[in-house]
């Protein structure tokens, strides 16, 4: 599941609109309906700012793999 579609989900089980969500948590609902639709460059603190609303974030992990 990409970063949008878990966003989207995410809006829709808390039973708001891209509208609803974007004027509570203070982006862009531009940004916000970019990110659902899969954009491929989005601001990270964007959204993690999104994904936070909702107790989720984004960050680097390690590859342990060689």
């Amino acid at each position: 599941m990409s970063i949008g579609e878990k966003a989207k989900e995410l809006r829709k089980s808390a039973n708001l609109t891209q509208v609803e969500l974007a004027e509570r948590i203070g982006v862009g609902l531009r940004f916000l309906r970019e990110l659902e639709r899969g954009k491929a460059t989005v601001r990270m603190d964007k959204v993690n700012q999104v994904l936070g609303f909702f107790g989720y974030h984004i960050e680097a992990i390690k590859n342990e793999r060689p």
